[in-house]
């Protein structure tokens, strides 16, 4: 009998909330507006940072050090003298040469005016213009050679350790420093091969490094190598990045995020994402169509379906629309239909 007596009134209490003779309990929810934000397709790899031009700044001649206009960790400018090598020999023969240059000059004149006047030979006219000739080219050499023994910057950068003193001897191929020019950074990195598809040039790519305080770089796809490595089955990729602030060192090593196929998306908390078995399901809050009571909101079960991931937000590329009302927090205990209140309201997904 008193089983009886439980299976009458459940049944009683069914029939009671079916028929409208008892309102089901609300419940509080939290809700999110769906919006659309920029997504891309985000790849993960390691990048080694270089700079944008590096040289050994280094001598060609056998001499000894005469003077050094530079100290380490310099900055100079294209054509900066950095180091003078001694010089004295040739400058004897710089002005030896001039010497005979210049009389040469005078003798080829007073030759030419005699020709003019028809008393001097076209072959003593030869030979002035010939010694001319020869003490133009010497002349030409003596310089090259004292501009030899003074070492320049090729471009603008910032120099490296000086390990040379004045009256060092120095020989041909001695690195006297380092000039780097990192202004501009080329960030190397490899991308497997299956992401091919994904890279162009131009893709935006961010980059971070502990060394900096996790601190985000903005740069951008420059060159892509002509072959994918047969053993790791990847490609190299170069980006450049501004480095105005000169932050970023030669030779840091970065993580980098390339970011390619940008689109318009909506994304989602993901924790209004109910998952059972492989499919995706969200409850929307919804006014009722209950005539009495316009006002009520009820939850409304959809499927959709799910993309990328980024930063605790999901990608929805189907079943959603902007401005729809998710359920947020509460959506584990809600079901299809069930009448709802807003306990708050988020601001909706942030950009990815």
């Amino acid at each position: 009998m008193l089983v009886l007596r439980t299976i009458s009134s459940v049944i009683f209490l069914i029939g009671f909330y079916q028929y409208g003779y008892c309102q089901a309990p609300t419940l509080g929810v939290v809700v999110e507006t769906a919006t659309l934000s920029q997504a891309s397709q985000q790849i993960e790899a390691l990048g080694t940072a270089k700079a944008n031009e590096v040289v050994d700044i280094s001598v060609s001649v056998a001499e000894t050090v005469k003077q050094i206009h530079f100290d380490s960790g310099q900055r100079v400018s294209k054509g900066d003298i950095l180091l003078e090598l001694e010089d004295s020999e040739e400058q004897a023969l710089l002005k030896e040469f001039q010497f005979t240059l210049d009389e040469a000059k005078r003798q080829l004149r007073r030759i030419q005016q005699l020709a003019n006047q028809g008393d001097a030979s076209q072959s003593l006219l030869d030979e002035k213009q010939r010694e001319y000739n020869v003490g133009m080219a010497r002349l030409t050499a003596i310089k090259s050679r004292l501009n030899d023994r003074i070492i320049r910057a090729p471009f603008s950068g910032m120099l490296g350790l000086r390990d040379i003193s004045p009256g060092a001897f120095v020989a041909p191929g001695s690195v006297i420093t380092r000039l780097v020019d990192d202004s501009t950074i080329k960030l190397d990195f490899e991308v497997p091969a299956i992401h091919l598809n994904d890279l162009s040039l131009g893709n935006s790519i961010t980059a971070t490094s502990k060394a900096l305080g996790n601190q985000t770089f903005i740069g951008t796809v420059h060159s892509i190598d002509n072959h994918i490595d047969p053993v790791t089955r990847s490609i190299k990729v170069r980006a450049l990045l501004p480095n105005l602030n000169h932050q970023i060192k030669p030779g840091l090593l970065m993580v980098v995020y390339l970011h390619s196929k940008p689109r318009q998306a909506i994304f989602i908390n993901e924790a209004a994402i109910v998952q059972q078995g492989l499919n995706a399901f969200v409850f929307l809050a919804v006014p009722s169509q209950n005539q009495t009571d316009p006002d009520t909101l009820i939850a409304k079960k959809i499927s959709v379906i799910t993309g990328i991931r980024q930063k605790g937000k999901v990608e929805i590329k189907q079943g959603l629309q902007p401005g729809d009302k998710i359920i947020v927090h509460g959506n584990m205990k809600t079901r299809d239909g069930s009448p709802i209140t807003l306990k708050s309201s988020a601001t909706g997904a942030d950009n990815p």
